[in-house]
């Protein structure tokens, strides 16, 4: 992708713009067959993956709604709105 498409992408989870990192993430993980990929923050990723197992992402699929309907996700999500685009911070597991 070229970087002047990258400015018009939001992140799949946050719904900011991207900013020069972008990672793609697989809606159902690769392993349990997942092959859809959407783009988000590394910081949103890992939020992502800290909330929830691979069994519940298969569950979930491509469901934004579900993943924001969780409390630590949706608290998440709200705390990085304000942040800039390029923004990161250690992520807390919490599984």
């Amino acid at each position: 992708m070229l970087p002047e498409e990258q400015v018009h992408l939001a992140c799949w989870l946050c719904a900011r713009p991207l900013g020069s990192a972008v990672q793609w993430h697989h809606t159902v993980p690769k392993a349990k067959g997942g092959r859809d990929t959407v783009p988000v923050h590394p910081i949103c990723h890992r939020a992502i993956h800290a909330n929830f197992t691979n069994a519940q992402l298969r569950r979930m699929g491509s469901d934004r709604a579900a993943l924001l309907a969780n409390a630590e996700v949706a608290k998440f999500v709200a705390w990085v709105a304000a942040k800039p685009p390029d923004f990161y911070a250690p992520t807390r597991k919490s599984r």
